[in-house]
């Protein structure tokens, strides 16, 4: 597969198909994280790596245990516990990130609080996972699919935390303030991504 196949999946993750915006996928620690810049770009970050090893390590799980087309197990049919495999994948990978922040970084650590073992489950990391399945992508495609959600999901992060620090020096209404103004502007950046969905790459 030659590079601009690449580049196209990548572009699709992050403008097309973003999880958040497009697929509102991830919506609760999206929401949740995103009131301070520093916290979404620490949660981003572990998103990313989550979803990017998520991606690598689930693909090897489903191709060499799972699909009875290429299992080593000699064509038993196990493709319906693709769920809880995935489940259990992206559960090992947020306690190694967990305590890896943990140990580097307790402010950023603090800062996340409840939302970074969330990340077990965020329905965008296992979205992708099985994303990756269901379009047939091979090792490299699912890697670069993975990496390209993550990017993907850390930039409406960083757009949503942006925001919402400009909105605490602004004038909003009573009844408007908190979650309220969160969901419109949720809604209006999810409407220009839309505009993303009239664009052909093929």
């Amino acid at each position: 597969m030659d590079l601009g196949q690449y580049l196209i999946i990548i572009i699709g993750a992050i403008f097309i198909n973003n999880f958040v915006f497009v697929k509102i996928l991830g919506v609760c620690p999206y929401l949740g994280v995103s009131k301070k810049l520093d916290s979404a770009i620490g949660m981003g970050l572990a998103v990313t790596f989550v979803m990017t090893l998520t991606s690598v390590i689930t693909w090897v799980v489903y191709t060499y245990l799972l699909n009875p087309e290429t299992n080593v197990l000699g064509g038993i049919d196990l493709i319906y516990l693709r769920t809880i495999a995935f489940i259990l994948v992206i559960a090992g990978l947020v306690q190694f990130v967990e305590m890896v922040i943990q140990k580097t970084s307790p402010v950023l650590y603090n800062a996340l609080g409840i939302y970074l073992p969330l990340i077990t489950t965020n329905c965008a990391v296992l979205g992708v996972a099985v994303i990756n399945i269901d379009e047939k992508f091979s090792f490299l495609e699912s890697l670069v699919n993975g990496f390209a959600g993550g990017v993907g999901f850390t930039l409406a992060l960083i757009l949503m935390a942006g925001l919402r620090e400009k909105l605490d020096m602004a004038d909003i209404p009573k009844p408007l303030l908190g979650v309220p103004i969160a969901f419109i502007m949720a809604c209006l950046m999810a409407l220009a991504f839309m505009g993303f969905s009239g664009l052909s790459l093929k």
